[in-house]
């Protein structure tokens, strides 16, 4: 069975409220669809940094949000992780603002995860970065994950 990293934004989309922005709603009903129709395909993970990112914010939708992700399994922030992360922000492939997403791609790309699935298309689901990334996750001895979104993942 393939595995599938659940980053931050997917788990906000799939509990949110629904938008009044029709490009947002799209993303939470594609959001959705993938979970009920697609993620029984899959074994789904995450990290302690989505566990962070998820319990932040308001009270109750964090609630809702670390709920949804509590059965699965958490990978971890190894040392391999956290060298890989700072390799992806020093070589200039992510931003230091974006450290965070580079530590996402590091802990999913360690532990061979096959696809990161996510709605961050301005530091992760992003064509441009995802190459920069790819060459430098290379570069270290590694395979980054397909990174992609729900839309992209649901099957033939």
């Amino acid at each position: 069975m393939e595995s599938v990293y659940l980053e931050t934004t997917f788990i906000s989309y799939l509990v949110s409220r629904p938008s009044r922005d029709l490009l947002v709603a799209a993303h939470q009903q594609a959001t959705r669809d993938w979970w009920f129709e697609r993620r029984e395909s899959f074994e789904c993970y995450v990290s302690q940094v989505v566990l962070d990112e998820v319990a932040a914010g308001d009270s109750e939708e964090a609630k809702a949000r670390v709920a949804i992700i509590g059965d699965f399994p958490v990978l971890e922030a190894t040392e391999e992780a956290e060298i890989l992360a700072e390799a992806i922000v020093s070589s200039g492939a992510m931003p230091t603002h974006a450290a965070r997403d580079a530590a996402h791609i590091a802990i999913a790309t360690v532990n061979g995860m096959d696809y990161l699935l996510t709605w961050n298309c301005k530091h992760l689901a992003n064509a441009q970065v995802v190459r920069r990334v790819a060459a430098v996750c290379n570069r270290e001895g590694y395979e980054m994950p397909v990174i992609c979104t729900p839309e992209e993942l649901m099957g033939e």
